[in-house]
Parts: structure tokens; C-alpha cells; sequence
């Protein structure tokens, strides 16, 4: 049976604690999991690095790829509300100045 091509976080995780728990070595991991000993270290390094996030990522800590588009496009859509909220403000003033006020406003 060949190795699986992606390896999941909760599987690399499951091999991780098992290394660093004592239950097997990084061979007997690397054995079990259908990995090389060194992806088994490389995947050690991370968790303890930056937990299991860290696995997820390639070992970085912190917020992922995918999380930080999505916050930085909440940014922009903030910004651009904000912007849109003051167009919409000074619209209704130059609209009110224009037209005197409306039968609700009095």
C-alpha cells in the first residue's frame, strides 16, 4: 500500500504526541504513518513551534494563508462602508439643503 500523498493535521498531530509522549520513536512513527523520519521531525519541530496550527501551515504560528485574505478583505469592505456611510451622509445634507425638509422631519 503506498503512503498517503497528503498527510492530515490530526494525523500528523496523533504522530506527533505519540514521538513526544514516549509511546514510539520517530522511526516506529515514520513506520506506522507511512512517512519518512524526517517529515516526522519536520512535523515535530512545527507542533512544538506553534502548536497544532503549527502543523496545518508549515510550521508557522499564527493566523493561516486563507484567514488573513479573509481579514484583510473585512478590512477593505470595512473602509469602504465607511466611506460610503460619509458619501451617504453628505448626499442627505446637500439633499435636504436643496429640497427643504420633508413632511417626516417636521
Amino acid at each position: 500500500m503506498a503512503r498517503p500523498s497528503v498527510f492530515s493535521i490530526e494525523d500528523k498531530c496523533r504522530l506527533v504526541l505519540a514521538v513526544i509522549s514516549g509511546e514510539m520513536s520517530v522511526a516506529e512513527a515514520a513506520r506506522r504513518g507511512k512517512a519518512s523520519e524526517q517529515s516526522i521531525s519536520t512535523w515535530k519541530r512545527q507542533f512544538l513551534e506553534g502548536g497544532k496550527a503549527g502543523l496545518g501551515e508549515g510550521g508557522k504560528p499564527g493566523v493561516n494563508r486563507r484567514e488573513r485574505a479573509l481579514l484583510e478583505e473585512n478590512e477593505q469592505l470595512k473602509a469602504a462602508l465607511g466611506e460610503a456611510h460619509v458619501e451617504l451622509r453628505v448626499w442627505k445634507r446637500s439633499a435636504d439643503r436643496r429640497l427643504g425638509p420633508t413632511r417626516t422631519s417636521r
